[in-house]
């Protein structure tokens, strides 16, 4: 499907501050599923989509520049690069533009040499992206690189959200090299059964959208699931729900005395309930918290 490129909305140019917090999760997702450094991806995007405001980018999704190639058979549109009315490839949403990269990186052969570099080496990326062809610009590595120094973006490496750290940190945790306790595991989550429901355990420094990115569901499907607003982070530990729960207790948990300090949404975890259908087997009202010693209803209905 070819996708029309004459009508364009203009929109205010967004910060290369405010690309970065907007979708440095994702570089750090994909860096969990693939190995490309996320200061690496992150950079790359600054710099092919001008920091989201290029018009390629914005009608297409097309973060990274990224062409038709002759194995592509999805939608795109058409620009002058190059060349006049060169064929791009065309993405639904800015994450798939970001999968997409990283994909193409992985299985195109000649790049397959980065993957044999430390993990922290975006100098030794920037480089080694340059000489296999990613770009024709004679100064693309020291483009890349320098974004990433600017911006400190090499945290990102270590799996750090960088908007989340005080700019004392930053500095700190720049002129260390990273303390190896914040580093994210890069092993897969173990499926654990809980409440006859699919689960995983939480670990230090998980979100929502890294455990996500591994089981290939939307973030939103996890928060949904689990019954929280978008932006929590479970703590080291939690059980996060990869599947909706139930409307009701299993069998032969009929009723929850409460303690004090509990609340409806940590009994819904619990019992691998929805936190709306606990409210209305209830009868009690969203946001309405329990009293201590109160008797909560699991199966069925309060009369």
């Amino acid at each position: 499907m070819i996708l029309g490129v004459s009508v364009f909305i203009a929109m205010s140019q967004q910060t290369r501050t405010e690309y970065i917090e907007k979708y440095q999760m994702i570089a750090i997702e994909e860096m969990q599923r693939t190995g490309i450094p996320a200061s690496i991806k992150m950079a790359q995007a600054c710099l092919e989509s001008a920091n989201g405001n290029s018009q390629l980018c914005k009608i297409s999704n097309n973060h990274f520049g990224i062409k038709c190639k002759s194995n592509w058979s999805g939608p795109s549109v058409r620009w002058d690069d190059d060349e006049r009315n060169e064929c791009f490839r065309a993405y639904n949403t800015v994450e798939e533009s970001f999968i997409d990269h990283s994909n193409f990186l992985v299985n195109s052969p000649r790049y397959a040499a980065l993957f044999q570099l430390a993990p922290d080496d975006y100098v030794g990326w920037a480089n080694g992206l340059k000489a296999a062809g990613y770009a024709t610009a004679p100064d693309y590595a020291q483009r890349v690189i320098k974004i990433i120094d600017e911006n400190k973006l090499y945290l990102l490496d270590d799996g750090i959200n960088i908007d989340q750290l005080t700019l004392a940190r930053r500095s700190e945790m720049a002129n260390n090299r990273f303390s190896k306790h914040l580093k994210i595991e890069l092993e897969p989550h173990q499926v654990i059964n809980m409440n006859n429901l699919k689960a995983v355990v939480a670990r230090e420094g998980d979100t929502y959208e890294i455990i996500a990115q591994g089981f290939r569901k939307k973030a939103w499907e996890i928060y949904e699931f689990n019954d929280i607003a978008e932006g929590y982070k479970p703590q080291k530990n939690e059980v996060v729900y990869i599947q909706r729960k139930h409307k009701k207790a299993l069998k032969g948990k009929d009723f929850h005395r409460v303690e004090a300090g509990e609340t409806m949404h940590f009994i819904s975890q619990v019992y691998g309930i929805r936190l709306g259908s606990l409210y209305k087997r209830n009868k009690m009202k969203p946001g309405e918290e329990p009293k201590t010693e109160e008797l909560i209803y699991l199966r069925k209905k309060r009369r």
